[in-house]
């Protein structure tokens, strides 16, 4: 059985933005790491966007950058608590309501799909924070404003946790830094730097370090949870995951959504599982899809298919006459993974209890409803009602840093030194890319050169001090 938790989302607008600026940045200078989170008004050519040249690819990303906007930005800051038997992290999520001042391309699809999780748009267009592309303008370099949040974001030297992050950090370099440059290898020199504690994608890490059967983020992400309340419950030796959340209270806690977690679903018997959705967390029927999109019962598919694989390996061995018994609807393999922006889908949510305080991870919820019993089929609907949430990119921001704070866990448990410098040593700087099966590395080669652009705005970030001793720097390896 997995955990229950309710995790408390802060919703930022322009009302509120200069109200919750102290709070921000602080929760930026203090956190451990930083994981990030974006909805897009949309991404262009979906062809062109997982083309086989890595260098056509993000052209075609940053022509989508640069026509396209940031609607609403989710970060999740991450601060490991010392002195804890186990790794113990106080989280603070917050999800931003955004407005570009700036004309830009709003995609039919992208509505839709927006919609149908929860977005609300006359909010957006009523209350968003305002910003403006590319280079600075005017007074952006000065006072609170996106742009300088994005600053304060580079300034805390935090590593930069993200999910199939490509897409992202060129939005987001597009978007509250600068323009971006023409070369592929220029955009990862200035990143390199921008970002010198590192960039690491969970994507990656599930795929080439977790293993899981599929890798968009709620799967993952509920996936780490199961794992992680797995081994709490036998009481293995290794380190375990546990999350704190800050009480709000008084005339914040108005800005507060909490996010109810309950623990996942259990059916017995065959389940119809949709195959595209369990592999891809997406499916064009949405909604209207007749097969199951519960991504708890797919992971419990999942698992139960394992197991019974098992058992036919020995059966196999010993030559038994027996015959196999298949779960109705259960993939054989998951199949190799090209989505653009996985987790296209909100996690489920259903309503807990009254009680608002935020359950501890580790706290276990028995009692689970039989399939086909009327608390079932409550539940099975209010799922559906609240599916998405209004919380995306907060709340997926959030899924994010939780992947990684277990994947890192798992890592101490090898060996790995709590005090390591590198949280995940072999995903460092390794940026997952769709259809490919190497990533795409964050590193300053020797034959590129960072942009213009971004020597400027590192003047702002670090003052002019920067800049020269780069120079200096280039002028010792010459």
């Amino acid at each position: 059985m997995t955990s229950s938790m309710v995790v408390p989302v802060i919703d930022v607008q322009n009302d509120n933005f200069k109200e919750l600026w102290p709070a921000m940045v602080l929760a930026i200078k203090t956190a451990s790491y930083i994981a990030l989170d974006t909805e897009l008004s949309g991404l262009g050519s979906r062809k062109a966007l997982l083309a086989e040249c890595i260098e056509e690819r993000y052209k075609a990303i940053c022509n989508a950058a640069r026509t396209r906007s940031i609607l609403s930005l989710g970060f999740a800051c991450y601060k490991k608590r010392e002195n804890k038997d186990d790794d113990t992290y106080l989280v603070q999520v917050y999800n931003l309501t955004l407005l570009c001042d700036e004309e830009y391309v709003i995609e039919p699809q992208s509505v839709q799909f927006l919609v149908q999780h929860g977005f609300d748009f006359n909010k957006q267009y009523a209350e968003g924070v305002p910003y403006l592309k590319g280079n600075d303008k005017g007074g952006d370099a000065h006072g609170m404003n996106m742009r300088m949040l994005f600053v304060e974001l580079l300034r805390a030297r935090k590593p930069l946790v993200l999910h199939n992050g490509l897409i992202d950090m060129v939005f987001l370099y597009q978007c509250f830094y600068a323009h971006l440059p023409d070369k592929l290898a220029t955009f990862t020199a200035d990143l390199s730097q921008m970002f010198p504690a590192g960039i690491y994608d969970t994507k990656y890490a599930t795929e080439y370090e977790l293993r899981f059967a599929a890798s968009y983020l709620e799967y993952a992400y509920k996936k780490c949870k199961l794992d992680n309340s797995k081994s709490l419950e036998v009481g293995g030796n290794g380190r375990h995951l546990f999350l704190e959340f800050c009480k709000y209270s008084g005339h914040l806690s108005s800005y507060v959504d909490y996010r109810p977690c309950l623990a996942g679903s259990s059916l017995e018997g065959p389940l119809n599982v949709c195959q595209r959705f369990s592999a891809y967390g997406w499916c064009p029927n949405g909604s209207q899809c007749p097969l199951s999109h519960d991504t708890d019962l797919i992971i419990q598919h999942d698992e139960k298919n394992k197991v019974e694989k098992k058992k036919k390996r020995k059966r196999k061995r010993k030559n038994s006459s027996q015959g196999n018994v298949d779960f109705e609807g259960a993939p054989n393999n998951k199949q190799a993974h090209m989505e653009l922006n996985d987790g296209e889908q909100g996690p489920d949510q259903v309503i807990p209890a009254t009680d608002s305080k935020p359950t501890p991870v580790t706290e276990q919820v028995d009692g689970t409803p039989a399939q086909g019993s009327e608390s079932a089929k409550k539940e099975k609907s209010m799922r559906k009602k609240l599916e998405g949430g209004t919380h995306r990119a907060g709340f997926d921001a959030f899924m994010t840093g939780y992947i990684f704070s277990y994947a890192a866990t798992l890592t101490e448990r090898v060996g790995e030194s709590p005090g390591s410098e590198s949280w995940l040593p072999e995903c460092l700087n390794k940026v997952y890319l769709s259809g490919k099966s190497v990533p795409m590395h964050i590193v300053k080669s020797t034959f590129s050169k960072s942009s213009k652009a971004h020597m400027h705005k590192m003047d702002i970030v670090w003052g002019k001090s920067f800049s020269s001793s780069v120079a200096s720097k280039a002028e010792g390896t010459g």
